[in-house]
């Protein structure tokens, strides 16, 4: 267990032991199926959000952080253990996290963030008006599949095969792959699906793709994938496989090209969320936040380790360039 979170839970039982004069500080439980060591600016934006809204860690609220590093079915364990220690709120980073939060509680409420529909994951009864003990953000990242393969046969007009790696273990696996799949037979593109769980599987995932004759590649959006986002940058380098990605901090790392919100901004709007049911507001009544800008991001020193030209086109759109 987090080191935070044996303290936050020792703070508890001293004020429930003591005089009666001491109120229990409101405590945030924040879960994650991804790794600790890679959400340090995750947590920043977060305590950002809550900043704004009031709220401070370690003044007037306590955040505790468990982590499933990447293991999916540790995840109902780590939503119960939050669960029964009665924190006030529970943070679900994930649609995975926020499925298992959702089955362990039906009364405390749940900030989650989705890359998917929380309508068609069964989360909530709409985006408007939530319902339930759940709302939060959802940036549609899974939706982005079929725009992200667009851009790739922009930057490799010629390429006929193009991979995509999934997390099988991930509820949005099968219908991201479909989209893309989909998105392909439109324009003349095979796509082949390769597959990973564990950080463990990454190599023969690369294999694979290298074994088809894969083109270019197009990386799912999934919270074990973003936490070895320098692995897996590595990993396309090493390979040269051009790969486009989700979210701009796999660019950063080494990465082509990305498409997508920013992952920062949407755990800011989390962090307000929750400080606004700190505050009293219903979880049920706040709507499901939605994106409204997208971000294309290039890293051209990747771009010419690989060997390719940018389209001026695709360079003209392009919200951040990395040179």
């Amino acid at each position: 267990m987090d080191r935070r979170a044996v303290l936050g839970a020792g703070i508890a039982l001293a004020i429930t032991r003591g005089t009666g004069r001491a109120q229990r500080p409101s405590v945030i439980g924040f879960l994650s199926s991804a790794s600790q060591e890679t959400y340090g600016h995750i947590q920043a934006a977060f305590a950002r959000g809550l900043n704004e809204s009031g709220f401070v860690d370690g003044q007037n609220v306590t955040v505790e952080y468990l982590f499933a590093e990447g293991h999916y079915d540790r995840l109902p364990e780590l939503a119960a253990n939050f669960v029964n220690r009665h924190v006030d709120v529970i943070i679900a980073g994930g649609s995975a996290t926020s499925l298992a939060a959702k089955a362990a509680t039906s009364t405390i409420p749940i900030v989650t963030n989705t890359g998917d529909d929380p309508v068609k994951l069964g989360l909530v009864q709409s985006l408007a008006r939530p319902g339930g003990n759940l709302t939060g953000v959802t940036v549609f990242a899974h939706g982005l599949g079929a725009k992200r393969l667009e851009l790739l046969h922009e930057l490799l007009p010629e390429a006929k095969l193009i991979a995509m790696l999934v997390n099988p273990k991930n509820p949005n696996a099968d219908r991201s792959a479909n989209e893309v799949r989909e998105a392909g037979h439109a324009i003349g593109l095979a796509v082949y699906i390769a597959s990973a769980s564990s950080e463990g599987e990454f190599d023969a995932a690369f294999a694979d793709i290298v074994r088809e004759r894969a083109d270019a590649l197009v990386m799912d959006a999934d919270p074990l994938f973003n936490s070895r986002r320098k692995q897996l940058a590595g990993l396309a380098a090493t390979h040269a496989v051009p790969t486009i990605y989700d979210w701009r901090e796999y660019v950063e790392a080494g990465g082509l090209v990305s498409y997508g919100t920013s992952l920062t901004e949407m755990y800011r709007q989390v962090g307000l969320y929750a400080g606004r049911i700190l505050k009293g507001a219903k979880p049920g009544d706040l709507p499901i936040l939605q994106p409204t800008t997208f971000q294309l991001v290039v890293n051209l020193r990747t771009a010419k380790a690989l060997g390719l030209t940018i389209p001026p086109s695709l360079l003209a759109r392009a919200n951040e360039v990395i040179e």
